[in-house]
């Protein structure tokens, strides 16, 4: 069964990968159950901006890029505040090793810090929230709800089910017809919503 890594930290944003999460757990639509797996920078449980308390399963020290088949970051509170430093030194070894790394909202904030999307296409927020943090990446972002260039998937925050679409389609785990389908039963999206690039 393949594996999911979702980094869990304080004021983690839980809403922003529910879809996603819930489309790899359990298969239903897929007809590919994934093994879901939360990683914490310790054993300690974290609080989520819902309020659900979180145990992680693992922690980022023993998570090993070729132990997992997608990294999951979501955007929290700490990304804002310039953290998440070690999660994003794991999005780059995920990267590195062909692995890929789906963020969203304040997580592409954090990969922008580490340099990561200073040669891919992205997108996040708003192109202004991503020059605040130094990145040298302003003229690869693409203003749309989520960006696929190669390994790696981005999305604003306003942008859930078009996240998970985006996912989805990385992985293969469905073809364009059934995602038009899945996006249609959320959203409906304009045709030019999200942007596939590959790197």
């Amino acid at each position: 069964m393949r594996t999911a890594y979702v980094a869990v930290y304080e004021t983690f944003a839980d809403w922003e990968i529910g879809h996603l999460l819930v489309e790899l757990r359990t298969g239903r639509f897929t007809g590919v159950p994934w093994t879901v797996a939360t990683v914490g920078e310790s054993a300690e449980p974290v609080v989520t901006m819902g309020g659900m308390r979180i145990v992680p399963d693992v922690v980022i020290g023993d998570v090993q890029p070729d132990g997992g088949d997608l990294l999951v970051l979501a955007g929290s509170g700490q990304w804002d505040a310039g953290g998440g430093e070690e999660f994003a030194k794991l999005a780059a070894r995920f990267l590195e090793d062909g692995v890929p790394v789906a963020a969203i909202c304040g997580a592409t904030a954090g990969l922008a810090r580490a340099g990561l999307l200073d040669e891919r296409a992205h997108t996040s927020a708003a192109k202004e929230y991503l020059q605040a943090t130094g990145y040298q990446g302003a003229d690869r972002y693409v203003d749309a709800r989520a960006v696929i260039d190669g390994d790696l998937v981005t999305a604003g925050p306003d942008s859930p089910v078009q996240f998970a679409r985006a996912v989805l389609e990385r992985l293969e785990l469905a073809d364009e017809p059934k995602l038009d389908a899945y996006e249609g039963v959320f959203h409906r999206a304009e045709p030019a919503a999200y942007a596939t690039l590959v790197g």
